[in-house]
């Protein structure tokens, strides 16, 4: 892709919250501009009473013999649905086949735009020990590690040794904190390497691991990066994702607090050195590890993530919109990123606290949160929705934003404590 392109069509493989969040962005951009722009839903039994259903200017049911969650990972349906409804891009959203490089791939050479980064980029990022080398060769803070994948039994203990404990076992095909271990001495290793070489395999179908330093006390701390055909790309401000359970975020903010200026400066520099080294095209995020005055790269997203509208909030630009500008081959590289304020987001989910917060879904009997001022929430629910047991558990974003960070957080607890939401 290197030069103008008419979309006129989205087909959305997403669902719930993520369809939404296309939907609204494809509504603006067409009544701003006063275009035909019109958005595809491909939606599966489960859904059919949805708000993403009934808000598409177009929706196509799925036809599936299996899982719900199956039709939306099943490449030759989602095609044959694309096929018959004239769209020419395709927008992934994030889970399911956004970072798959095969589906980005047959999207391209059914003559549509993916409205993503390229296959060859996702395959180069999305291999971590692969990400890790290009960061090097980036000039990009890494943390001691094994420099490849740990062979044996033999090569992790070698590689233990320089490293030194505590460190953490880490599978190359990871995500969703699958494949990763922390290590606290030279005993744990044997059995450690066992178990997330298992679960890799059983997760990704590749057993591929390496040893990395553990940065103690470290917060988590990504820069939003876009990247046009032109070759620009430019860092749409940090994000702070330390508050976490079982490696799944919770709460987002943005900017990261106590982050010293210079040294964030510093990460976006860094992030924009590796998005060029990939020549990155679309929207994405570079993710670290920060502590004390140093930062260390951990991975690439090659993809809009699901805490993006935190910094939305906080920037003022639509990131499906610049996705969707991105694909049409517009030069971004003028684009003026001024933040104002904080943003913080919190995620609701359907799941019982009182039982280790296992998914719990049902009928949304009641859903009434009090959308106070300076308040955004993303949903794909209302009253009367149905969560299926098949997808995610999310429900909705929580996204407050303040003047000062002192306001924007009493604006969420203010919204989160008054949010009424039953399910049966």
């Amino acid at each position: 892709m290197s030069e103008a392109r008419t979309i006129r069509r989205i087909a959305i493989v997403n669902r719930g919250e993520a369809a939404m969040r296309c939907l609204r962005a494809v509504k603006s951009l067409r009544a701003r501009e006063g275009s035909d722009l019109q958005a595809v839903v491909l939606y599966t039994s489960v859904d059919r009473d949805t708000p993403f259903v009934r808000h598409a200017d177009v929706a196509v049911e799925l036809r599936h013999g299996g899982s719900a969650v199956g039709a939306y990972l099943d490449a030759d349906g989602l095609l044959r649905a694309i096929a018959g409804t004239g769209a020419d891009a395709v927008w992934p959203g994030w889970g399911f086949l956004a970072e798959d490089p095969a589906f980005a791939e047959r999207v391209e050479q059914a003559g549509l735009c993916f409205l993503g980064p390229s296959a060859d980029t996702m395959r180069r990022l999305g291999d971590k020990i692969s990400a890790k080398r290009l960061a090097e060769a980036a000039d990009v803070p890494v943390a001691p590690w094994s420099n490849g994948e740990v062979a044996d039994g033999e090569a992790a203990t070698h590689h233990a040794q320089r490293i030194g404990y505590p460190l953490m076992i880490k599978a190359s095909a990871g995500g969703g904190g699958r494949g990763i271990r922390v290590v606290g001495s030279a005993a744990e290793l044997p059995e450690a390497l066992r178990s997330a070489a298992a679960e890799a395999r059983a997760a990704f179908g590749d057993g591929r691991l390496f040893l990395e330093r553990r940065v103690e006390a470290g917060r988590h701390v990504e820069v939003q990066i876009a990247g046009d055909v032109q070759g620009h790309v430019i860092a749409l401000g940090c994000r702070d994702c330390s508050v976490q359970r079982r490696h799944q975020k919770v709460i987002e903010e943005a900017p990261p607090f106590g982050l010293p200026a210079e040294l964030r400066e510093e990460m976006e520099n860094a992030a924009i050195r590796l998005a060029r080294e990939v020549s990155y095209r679309g929207v994405g995020t570079v993710e670290f590890l920060f502590a004390g005055d140093r930062y260390f790269f951990l991975e690439v997203n090659p993809r809009l993530q699901v805490e993006h509208g935190v910094t939305e909030a906080l920037i003022a630009i639509d990131l499906v919109e610049l996705q969707i500008r991105i694909g049409r081959g517009e030069d971004i590289g003028a684009v003026v990123v001024r933040e104002q304020g904080a943003a913080i987001e919190a995620r609701v989910c359907a799941e019982d606290p009182s039982r280790e917060f296992i998914p719990a879904p049902g009928q949304v009997v009641r859903f009434d949160p009090p959308l106070g001022a300076g308040v955004r929430i993303d949903t794909g629910v209302v009253a009367g929705s149905r969560v299926p047991p098949d997808f995610d558990s999310l429900i909705a974003k929580v996204i407050a934003t303040g003047r000062t960070r002192d306001e924007a957080r009493a604006r969420l607890v203010y919204e989160l404590r008054d949010f009424e939401l039953v399910i049966a």
